[in-house]
């Protein structure tokens, strides 16, 4: 703030000496006011457009097989308490995923309104699709037709249908690893740390180290929440750096053991 009302000052002074100084150095501040109101203005609306769309969506991602079980209802209430919704975020929340359980709820039109409030920023949209099939896939699990969905999802965000295997590979290595912790790699959870980072086992070592690390810089909480993601999902954005991060783990000891 100090810079800006110097160099509208200075820009002051060129004009009217000290008396342009004050008048400039006054502008100079006002403006950068109205810039940051802007920006807070913007970065809210992106942030409330997020939490809106993902409960739309999860409400129809979750009859996507004809009917809401009662445990169902307890996941999107449970994502309540995980993404720490404050009362009128919830109230907005329940209103979005009954919006989405209706009938006639244009699942492409919601997703398109996402896309326009979320700049079309991929980490986004990532960060969109993973809430999703970690809310259907809570049990560990996704059925058929909430697989067809989630891909319809990715297709409609312009993500390509590989992405729902990698966040389901993520899901899968998430529970491998809570389930067995320090237990040997299996043939199953290399494949998919593999599909984590989105890169065929044929790949070079050089080229394994510089996705891992692209991943995990545009994946990274702090530079998501600076382009507006709520802070109530940072939990998940490190819970996914965590994913990434220990495909690359899995990826190295099983290429290390085979050298």
């Amino acid at each position: 703030m100090l810079f800006a009302i110097i160099i509208g000052g200075l820009i002051g002074y060129a004009f009217g000496k000290f008396p342009g100084f004050l008048i400039g150095a006054a502008i100079g501040a006002f403006l950068l006011n109205l810039l940051k109101r802007r920006l807070i203005g913007k970065l809210q609306s992106i942030q409330s457009g997020f939490i809106e769309s993902v409960f739309a969506v999860m409400g129809a991602l979750c009859k996507a097989d004809g009917v809401i079980s009662r445990d169902e209802i307890q996941m999107a209430e449970a994502m309540f308490v995980r993404f720490r919704l404050n009362e009128d975020q919830k109230a907005k929340a329940k209103t979005a995923f009954n919006r989405g359980k209706e009938p006639d709820f244009d699942l492409d039109a919601e997703l398109n309104r996402f896309l326009q409030a979320s700049g079309r920023q991929p980490a986004f949209l990532q960060m969109f699709l993973q809430v999703q099939v970690s809310a259907v896939a809570a049990d560990g699990k996704v059925h058929p037709a909430e697989h067809e969905m989630l891909v319809r999802i990715a297709r409609g965000l312009g993500l390509p249908e590989s992405q729902v295997d990698q966040l389901e590979a993520m899901l899968r290595g998430a529970h491998t690893n809570r389930a067995g912790a320090g237990q040997p790699s299996s043939a199953d959870q290399i494949s998919d740390a593999y599909k984590v980072l989105g890169v065929s086992p044929s790949v070079s070592d050089e080229e394994l180290k510089k996705t891992y690390r692209k991943l995990m810089s545009e994946n990274h909480p702090d530079k998501l929440a600076g382009r507006g993601l709520p802070e109530s999902m940072r939990e998940m954005a490190e819970e996914r750096t965590r994913e990434i991060s220990h495909a690359y783990d899995v990826i190295k000891e099983a290429r290390k053991k085979s050298a």
